[in-house]
């Protein structure tokens, strides 16, 4: 199997990891690629994200209120 951050996975595909990402595991070694896009526009100054490892996303809330979400422009 593979190691990925501690943990082994068996040889094969790997849907979604303990992190949220997707993986090829083989003899030769593992691939992997991220289920999350990162927010890069939106309020900084009155904003801010938390990743949310249930639905494998960024939130971005803001500062004064987790409550309630932000608007995101743009995503990388």
């Amino acid at each position: 199997g593979c190691l990925l951050d501690g943990k082994l996975y068996p040889f094969g595909e790997i849907e979604r990891t303990e992190n949220c990402f997707r993986c090829s595991c083989s003899r030769e070694g593992i691939n992997c690629c991220s289920l999350f896009h990162t927010p890069i526009g939106y309020d900084k100054e009155n904003c801010k994200i938390i990743f949310n490892k249930e639905s494998c996303n960024y939130d971005v809330v803001q500062k004064s209120d987790p409550s309630k979400e932000c608007v995101v422009y743009s995503r990388v």
